[in-house]
């Protein structure tokens, strides 16, 4: 929800009494129920370009408190294109509009090459989560996303049905105790992972400062529909992983880089939308050069994102294994907040953006979740260009969290819990099934993009409460 504190609002430029107060009387009138992520990237806009929310009645008090601040005109305007870039578009009827017209302008850029939106899409913060967008020499930060490296991790165990229903109180007890969620906060004791030594972390100012935060955080999951899950997974004949076709026990996880993360984006956005001006419409999709200093710095500080994300997930399933005495058979994991180098058919060198969207070349496997009353999909990439190699991340959401949590009552949630045979530890109404699309649509939509190796069915969900 809607609360920020002064030295959030300090750490992205609103370092005097008047606009901090500004700030959070328009928030507490007019912003109750927007979530802290889009609020913070609002915030970052206004302070990039006042000029541009001046004569809003609601924002302009705001953004006339740094009309008047000296600007250093370090900066290049660009205008947007007549005619966009070639995009794909999977699943369109369950896509709303407000996501395609988000996509139709991120297409409209002049570093645009290629797009694709997956059938999971929905509208997002500058490129909608769903989309996928191929760039020429540049980065976007709001394309990457605030959660950096989100991704998902699935640990597959010789042990099958007969282990749930013989320790599910053990279960319990162990996510109870080896896993943290929220904002702040940590395990209540000492982690270690190779990850905190990255000689990246004493590169860069920011990197340096955000160390400490990373290494008590480590470990930990975020809120909103971050989970920590075990369950049941049935694998396919002739899985790629070569396991016998039948059911096993296996931990799902999915989560992102934590605080380290969100301050990259928030610290590299704010330069982008600094340096790189645009029309209003397309003011989130701001880039920086990869040729530039900040842009080098920021690719730096998102792979180290990425892989303290990696490292996360690394410690919540060694921690669950050790406290259950469990011995892994096989681990797939993935990023789908995140960007990478790739080579197009035409020999083209871009740089693919996944904003909730799976990696899906050929070979390549990916997990696909839905709900906490749904299937998770394990699936192998077929390497389809016109989807610049992607899949979808998810069901994708059907109903906001303000709108799922006026929809659905705590009993009602716990009944549809019941009737599917899952145990709850934590969790909130935002995030109750039904604010999701149905994940077996969703998968139907993109057939040609993956084929599936194994369906994961979740039994004991721990989520961060509301």
């Amino acid at each position: 929800m809607g609360s920020i504190k002064t030295k959030e609002l300090s750490k992205i430029g609103y370092t005097n009494d008047r606009a901090r107060s500004l700030v959070i009387n328009t928030i507490s009138k007019h912003f109750k129920h927007t979530g802290k992520a889009d609020l913070m990237a609002l915030l970052t806009a206004i302070k990039a370009d006042p000029a541009a929310y001046h004569g809003d009645e609601i924002l302009g008090k705001i953004a006339a408190t740094f009309m008047d601040e000296p600007v250093e005109c370090h900066f290049q305007s660009y205008e947007l294109l007549e005619k966009a870039g070639q995009l794909k578009v999977y699943g369109s009827k369950e896509i709303e509009r407000s996501a395609k017209q988000q996509m139709e302008v991120a297409m409209s850029l002049p570093v645009t090459v290629q797009g694709a939106l997956m059938p999971d899409a929905h509208t997002g913060y500058g490129l909608p989560i769903g989309g996928v967008l191929a760039v020429d020499n540049a980065v976007l930060p709001f394309a990457v996303g605030v959660d950096i490296g989100c991704r998902m991790a699935l640990t597959i165990f010789a042990e099958g049905e007969s282990f749930l229903k013989r320790f599910s109180h053990q279960v319990k007890v162990a996510l109870k105790d080896y896993t943290h969620f929220g904002m702040e906060g940590g395990l209540p004791f000492e982690q270690s992972h190779e990850v905190l030594d990255d000689p990246a972390f004493q590169s860069i100012e920011l990197l340096r400062k955000l160390q400490i935060k990373a290494a008590r955080q480590l470990g930990s999951s975020g809120s909103g529909n971050h989970f920590v899950e075990f369950g049941l997974i049935e694998m396919a004949e002739d899985n790629a992983l070569q396991l016998p076709p039948k059911q096993y026990l296996a931990l799902l996880s999915h989560s992102g880089s934590r605080g380290l993360g969100a301050n990259i984006a928030q610290h590299y956005t704010r330069i982008a939308m600094d340096s790189c001006k645009l029309p209003r419409s397309a003011q989130q999709l701001a880039w920086l050069d990869l040729h530039s200093e900040a842009g080098q710095e920021y690719w730096l500080a998102m792979n180290l994102a990425g892989d303290y994300a990696k490292a996360c997930h690394d410690r919540i399933h060694a921690n669950l294994m050790k406290a259950l005495g469990l011995e892994a058979l096989a681990t797939i994991e993935n990023h789908h907040n995140f960007a990478w180098e790739d080579t197009l058919p035409n020999g083209q060198r871009v740089i693919i953006h996944r904003k909730g969207a799976t990696p899906a070349h050929a070979g390549e496997m990916g997990i696909i979740p839905g709900s906490m009353c749904s299937a998770a999909y394990l699936v192998k990439g077929k390497g389809v260009e016109q989807a610049l190699y992607s899949a979808s991340h998810g069901a994708g959401r059907a109903m906001s969290r303000k709108r799922a949590k006026e929809n659905m009552t705590v009993s009602g949630m716990k009944k549809m819990l019941a009737n599917a045979g899952v145990t709850l530890i934590g969790g909130s109404v935002e995030e109750n099934p039904l604010a999701y699309k149905d994940i077996e649509a969703v998968i139907n939509a993109q057939q040609e993009l993956i084929d599936i190796e194994g369906r994961f069915m979740p039994a004991i969900v721990r989520m961060n409460k509301d």
